[in-house]
């Protein structure tokens, strides 16, 4: 089972030029679409005498959700290429924001498709690609005397902690674990704890 894809470790920038026009790309690892919004927000507030703030991404699973905006470009010349190069380069989980400066001169369909692509294409060849796994969440509440056990296996199998809460009474973790492990964990999760639930 294929549980891996290819993201970017972390944050890169990408610059283009052309007849004094300045493209300034932005490529950022994002996780969900409120993390999306918050980057384009963040690129939009520190360029906010862009004229216009292109982007696109992809998520999920075999990058399945698509995104491309112009934001007042000509239908296809920004948006659409962006997208092009995260699709070309494999890349999934990424969102990638272009500023545009416009400086004077009308670069044309073809000049502004090839300025948002080479922007783009810049800041992924600044980034570092990795090689992450798809994560299935595991939520696990039990009595405080499961402890030891729950703890053993989140060590043994190297999970990821996503929240945990502990008291007297009853305890409750919530866990990320390789989507190809995922079911050996939950059996075991499932004989050291009282419940659990698939998040």
């Amino acid at each position: 089972m294929d549980d891996t894809y290819n993201t970017i470790a972390a944050p890169a920038e990408g610059v283009y030029k052309d007849k004094g026009s300045k493209f300034l790309a932005y490529a950022f690892p994002v996780q969900n679409e409120q993390e999306v919004k918050e980057r384009i927000a963040s690129v939009k507030r520190e360029h906010h005498s862009a004229r216009h703030h292109c982007y696109a991404y992809r998520m999920g699973k075999e990058g399945a959700l698509l995104r491309a905006n112009d934001d007042g470009e000509p239908s296809g010349t920004a948006g659409k290429p962006i997208l092009g190069l995260l699709l070309s380069a494999n890349l999934t989980n990424v969102l990638v924001v272009v500023a545009r400066y416009f400086g004077g001169t009308l670069l044309g369909t073809s000049g502004l498709a090839t300025a948002y692509k080479s922007a783009t294409a810049n800041a992924i060849a600044g980034a570092q690609v990795v090689q992450r796994a798809w994560e299935a969440v595991l939520t696990a509440k039990f009595p405080y005397a499961g402890m030891n056990g729950v703890m053993k296996i989140v060590k043994d199998e190297q999970l990821r902690i996503l929240s945990q809460e502990f008291d007297n009474d009853r305890c409750y973790i919530s866990v990320g674990v390789r989507e190809s492990k995922a079911r050996s964990v939950q059996e075991q999760l499932t004989a050291a704890v009282s419940s659990l639930v698939i998040a």
